[in-house]
């Protein structure tokens, strides 16, 4: 009975730390002892049978220890504690595998060596600013001899792809010295007080190698205007904005550790930034003027082929507006370009078909067009560039095709002749009528305009607005401002007009729109023979350059149209 007791448990050998399971130990017949295990539930049971077939058994039933019970049920909740602990303090000391209080500032090497001012062109006077930094980091005994302080900080502002990036690595190429960047978006994570952490450690860095130079590019993301936030005086955002107000106060001039950062929107930044005594200077990097472009593009054409025709005088008049970036792309696909021909040497008519895929997009030649849409679109550009060419104040018309570019199913390139920095009303109100050339043309040729039009419709739209709300262009309303500003926006707050002024401003916006489209009418019916011999000449050549258009235009000059027939 005894061996069939034991074996009941199916004969799974117990473990000594297993709580279920008892043990039992006896004297057989025989004089042997014996040992069974038994699960602990049926202990009353086998000890009454036991008993009944007079044996007196020892049971030891194997329970562990109340100080192995008590480790086992607390050793999860001090692994957790430990954790939390290790992370709090790996984020307050920026120590540990975390390392999320250390700022990810990427410390450039000998390649910053490699870029000097000789690599910038275009920006004459900003470079002219930032060679007194670099004379400061090369040699700071001699301004210090005469008393003067160098800024702590210094602001570079303008169009996206003008050159700051490369300006302050230029300074730091030229100065040989350590160049800490860092964009201002790896401040802010979703822990609180990360942020301030990393601009502390980013300041220890500097001054542990200083003279040095700390480059914040994108600075906007951490410096935006205080109170523009969600999270009031507790945002995260606004916290790392205090951290670098106070690290940028408490630089030591002798140290030789400058601060230089760069934005897009310089109007957006917080006042305490900007304040004398943090960032100094500020420096305004515009789009090179037209000597800016060709300098510029002499620069990136070196170690490319340029053939004898390439004139960088010519490209520069043709890309006003560009910015160093976008010249630099121009060069660069003109070389993919020549290497698609087959060719080994950039010709100017690769550099010309670059001009166009910059400005325009790339050609779409596989969309199949019917021949009326193609009828309709001649007269679209068509319409936009008679327009164009008649009216004064308009850009000279370089370019019309109706191969679609980008999103566009036609494009009539108008270029400056001259770099333009203000816009006089005249030249507003001209613009807006060759904008509805287009629409016009549509109308006045088929009786019916197309969707092609939406965006020249936008465009007229909001610069008859710009002129009534922003440049006080209106007769009847007069030279007030009467749209929202930016910090309105971010705000939240109404501009407190009243209904009587709003219709006021859309019966404005409504009358330029109106004034354009009448005269864009008057011009076409005037010019009706040139504007049919231009869309034949379109259809049948699908792109016309300035040469054809002189052709077309022969006889046509520039000046008002006639009234329309009453």
């Amino acid at each position: 009975m005894v061996a069939a007791v034991a074996s009941a448990d199916g004969g799974a050998p117990p473990t000594p730390s297993d709580p279920t399971r008892g043990r039992v130990k006896g004297e057989l017949i025989g004089g042997e002892e014996f040992v069974a295990d038994y699960p602990a539930e049926f202990e009353a049971e086998i000890t009454t049978a036991l008993l009944d077939a007079g044996l007196e058994p020892e049971i030891d039933n194997q329970t562990e220890p109340l100080w192995m019970r008590l480790l086992l049920s607390l050793l999860p909740v001090i692994l957790i504690m430990g954790v939390l602990i290790y992370l709090v303090t790996s984020l307050q000391s920026g120590r540990g595998a975390g390392r999320f209080g250390r700022a990810k500032a990427r410390r450039a090497g000998n390649d910053t060596a490699l870029v000097t001012f000789a690599d910038v062109a275009g920006a004459d006077e900003a470079v002219t600013d930032m060679q007194e930094i670099k004379d400061f980091l090369s040699d700071p005994a001699r301004f210090q001899a005469m008393g003067a302080k160098i800024p702590k900080g210094v602001l570079l502002y303008g169009p996206p792809g003008t050159g700051k990036t490369l300006l302050a690595r230029a300074v730091a190429g030229e100065a040989g010295v350590p160049f800490f960047t860092i964009s201002g978006s790896d401040f802010v994570e979703m822990f609180v007080g990360v942020g301030a952490s990393r601009v502390r450690n980013l300041f220890e860095q500097a001054k542990e190698a200083a003279p040095a130079i700390i480059f914040v590019d994108e600075i906007d993301a951490v410096g935006r205007h205080r109170g523009s936030g969600t999270g009031g005086g507790h945002d995260e955002r606004e916290q790392t904005l205090n951290q670098l107000l106070v690290e940028m106060d408490g630089f030591d001039v002798s140290k030789g550790v400058i601060l230089i950062a760069a934005t897009n929107r310089p109007d957006i930044l917080d006042p305490a930034l900007l304040r004398p005594g943090r960032f100094d200077r500020q420096i305004i990097v515009d789009p090179p003027d037209l000597e800016g472009r060709r300098a510029i593009l002499d620069v990136h054409a070196k170690g490319k082929p340029l053939g004898p025709d390439v004139d960088t005088t010519v490209l520069a008049r043709c890309t006003p507006g560009f910015t160093g970036a976008d010249l630099g792309n121009l060069l660069n696909e003109a070389a993919l370009l020549t290497v698609r021909r087959g060719k080994e040497v950039i010709s100017m008519v690769e550099m010309e078909a670059a001009v166009d895929r910059v400005i325009a997009g790339a050609e779409r030649t596989s969309r199949v067009m019917s021949l009326r849409e193609k009828r309709v679109i001649a007269y679209h550009e068509g319409g936009h560039a008679l327009v164009g060419h008649v009216l004064p104040h308009t850009d000279p018309i370089h370019k019309v095709s109706i191969v679609a570019r980008g999103r566009a199913l036609g494009w009539t390139l108008a270029l400056p002749a001259e770099d333009r920095y203000l816009h006089s009303r005249s030249q507003l109100v001209d613009q807006m009528a060759m904008l509805l050339g287009g629409r016009t043309a549509e109308e006045l040729v088929f009786g019916d305009p197309t969707t092609g039009a939406s965006d020249d419709i936008e465009r007229a739209t909001a610069i008859a607005r710009a002129m009534v709300a922003e440049y006080g262009m209106s007769e009847l309303l007069g030279p007030r401002r009467l749209s929202e500003t930016q910090r309105e926006v971010q705000l939240g707050l109404a501009p407190g007009h009243s209904d009587e002024l709003l219709t006021s401003i859309d019966g404005e916006v409504h009358r330029l729109i109106n004034e354009a489209h009448d005269e864009a009418r008057a011009i076409l019916v005037q010019h009706r023979d040139t504007l049919d011999r231009l869309a034949d000449e379109l259809v049948e050549h699908e792109t016309l350059d300035e040469a054809a258009l002189a052709r077309v235009f022969a006889g046509i000059e520039a000046g008002p149209a006639d009234e329309l027939p009453v």
